[in-house]
């Protein structure tokens, strides 16, 4: 189908702010107010399903008559939809109840961190995946890299069935707030900038950040998961997507949660690509566990491979545990790998080495996201930043 433009009048951000909690809880500026609590009515629909206007009112602290002006705008547009009067025993009217339009748009996500392809997906505004496409990237780098991504996002905006509401990618790297990828050796980019080229080429709003702070925001809307938490993202590299207080934590120079070539003990190790000894990366990183799990010639040699990961990994994130007060700790990667040996390991590290006090009640486990986790955090994005929700 034709490249179709998202038509609301709603908020128009193509970047996604530093600091800004994802989901909006109160009132603000006057100057501000009306896009704002705009995202407070989408929000309350969004979370919850079905409410009546009076229920929302009551929710988000606004008044009736703004929710009245609010909602008949929402519905002209096409993103709320009126189901009907509720059943209800008190006396009265019967207020008829809002649901957000789930088929007003459709949204255009990509995960570029998998070592032999890109893939992508159409999906709904729920996260839910429509349709799929992926393009092999053949060891493409450089010039030759982004061309496989405009490529892909092509057949996806083609693939659409309805007006999209935005492209999000979540790649490889270190990834500023402008969506320039300042550093992805993998894929040979330095100061690549690939929001702006997506936007300049399909005219639609376009958010690109880390894949692994892409799959803490999905795990946030879709996995159920803390406020306070980390998902951790095991594949070709290893890297960490940050959540505090409900907000994504990029850090003074974007590479917050980049602890794959963070030395691990001082016994040494083996030799990592950037050049150091012992790096998190050399112990966890997918290629390297399979290679090892390979040569091992029994099944204790083999647990005892997947127990020393966890204890490296559990190293690395007990100071960040400590220091940040975190709930919760996601694993994402192959299950095959993570879950088990490797897990116990780390548990155990975190509660060896951090105050029981404060940390005791700490949870790991796996993602229930799966492959999809970081397209999922791409539609994320551009929930968050065209209608102020997730």
């Amino acid at each position: 189908m034709t490249t179709q433009r998202a038509s609301f009048t709603g908020q128009r951000s193509h970047g996604f702010a530093n600091s800004r909690a994802l989901r909006p809880s109160g009132k603000v500026l006057p100057e501000h107010a009306r896009g704002h609590n705009r995202s407070l009515v989408l929000q309350a629909l969004y979370l919850e399903g079905r409410k009546s206007r009076a229920d929302i009112a009551r929710e988000t602290g606004l008044t009736r008559v703004t929710i009245s002006d609010l909602v008949a705008e929402l519905i002209v547009e096409g993103l709320v939809l009126e189901m009907g009067q509720r059943e209800d025993a008190r006396p009265g009217k019967p207020a008829t109840l809002l649901e957000l339009n789930g088929l007003a748009f459709q949204i255009v996500g990509v995960d570029l961190s998998e070592a032999a392809i890109f893939r992508g997906a159409v999906l709904d505004l729920r996260g839910r995946v429509i349709s799929r496409a992926e393009v092999p990237l053949e060891s493409s780098t450089g010039a030759d890299a982004t061309a496989k991504v405009i490529a892909l996002v092509g057949s996806l905006v083609e693939a659409a069935t309805l007006p999209v509401l935005g492209i999000g990618v979540g790649s490889p790297g270190v990834v500023d707030l402008a969506g320039v990828v300042l550093s992805a050796p993998n894929l040979g980019w330095v100061g690549e900038p690939l929001q702006e080229t997506l936007a300049e080429r399909f005219g639609l709003p376009v958010v690109v950040i880390n894949d692994a702070n892409a799959a803490a925001l999905a795990e946030h809307s879709f996995g159920g998961a803390e406020s306070d938490m980390m998902v951790v993202k095991v594949g070709h590299g290893v890297g960490a997507g940050l959540l505090l207080g409900g907000s994504p934590l990029f850090g003074s120079r974007f590479a917050a949660g980049e602890i794959g070539h963070v030395v691990v003990g001082t016994d040494g190790g083996a030799e990592c690509a950037c050049g150091k000894h012992g790096c998190l990366e050399t112990w966890l990183a997918t290629p390297r566990l399979d290679a090892a799990l390979a040569a091992a010639a029994t099944s204790e040699e083999k647990i005892s491979i997947l127990r020393a990961a966890g204890q490296r990994l559990g190293i690395a994130l007990a100071p960040v545990v400590g220091a940040l007060n975190l709930s919760e700790v996601v694993l994402s990667g192959p299950t095959e790998l993570l879950d088990g040996p490797l897990a116990e390991a780390v548990i155990e590290t975190l509660r060896a080495r951090t105050m029981a006090e404060f940390h005791g009640d700490l949870t790991l486990r796996m993602t229930t996201l799966g492959e999809d986790i970081v397209m999922r955090g791409a539609a994320v994005m551009v929930l968050s930043g065209q209608l102020g929700v997730s």
